[in-house]
């Protein structure tokens, strides 16, 4: 029985991987380094800031301690933080504000589970009048390992386990979405079914690894997904 959906953030809710690369780049011209075509794609995508920065800063031969880099990650939300301020409009996905409303009158409980930290999320979130409909947010500020690692989707349904002691939720009860290759792999390695979303990776790419592919976010129907958990739980069981 479905009982949770997990939303991956960045290319989910708001489509803003573009902003990040941007950004990205920008702090490299500012440490004096040289931003690479194609690299944010290979390196960053799916993947929380620490980890990002750390391999673009090894791929250029510098090592940065966990302060310095630390410095980094605040540097580059305070950039984003006043990009988005600039936008009239967030890019938010077409069709989330329709599908949140079914899974909540379904009686979904739904969560974060993102490496964008968390001021970003809340940011977000609070301007698009969405904040009160997640009950937990799992971000990169939480000291766990960056996805393609499973540990933030363990500590979200901990999160939720907390939050609601009757829920009893196991991560074959949950459903994730996701649009990227690590983003996926941390989902599956958790145990949790998961939907890949064709806004960040072609639509035949994503389908090799995840349950179910669907190239917009407003395809996804409620009862197709509960089919879709339960045909994996079946499986499971």
């Amino acid at each position: 029985m479905l009982k949770a959906v997990l939303f991956d953030f960045n290319g989910v809710i708001i489509n803003d991987e573009p902003l990040h690369e941007k950004l990205l780049n920008q702090l490299l011209v500012e440490e004096n380094l040289r931003p690479k075509p194609g690299e944010f794609r290979q390196v960053c995508l799916g993947r929380n800031d620490r980890a990002c920065l750390t391999s673009l800063m090894n791929n250029r031969g510098r090592s940065v301690s966990d302060d310095y880099l630390d410095g980094l990650v605040a540097r580059k939300a305070r950039y984003y933080q006043l990009e988005l301020e600039t936008l009239e409009k967030l890019p938010i996905y077409p069709g989330l504000d329709d599908f949140i409303f079914k899974l909540r009158a379904a009686q979904l409980k739904l969560a974060v589970v993102s490496g964008a930290v968390s001021s970003e999320i809340d940011q977000v979130l609070a301007r698009a009048k969405l904040k009160d409909f997640f009950s937990v947010i799992a971000s990169g500020d939480d000291q766990v390992p960056s996805k393609p690692a499973p540990d933030i989707y363990l500590l979200a349904i901990e999160r939720l386990n907390q939050r609601y002691p009757d829920l009893n939720l196991h991560p074959r009860e949950c459903l994730a979405i996701e649009d990227t290759f690590s983003g996926i792999q941390a989902a599956k390695q958790a145990g949790i079914p998961v939907v890949g979303v064709a806004n960040s990776y072609p639509f035949h790419m994503l389908q090799r690894r995840a349950n179910w592919t669907v190239d917009y976010l407003s395809d996804l129907e409620l009862d197709r997904i509960q089919q879709t958990c339960d045909r994996v739980m079946q499986k499971a069981g």
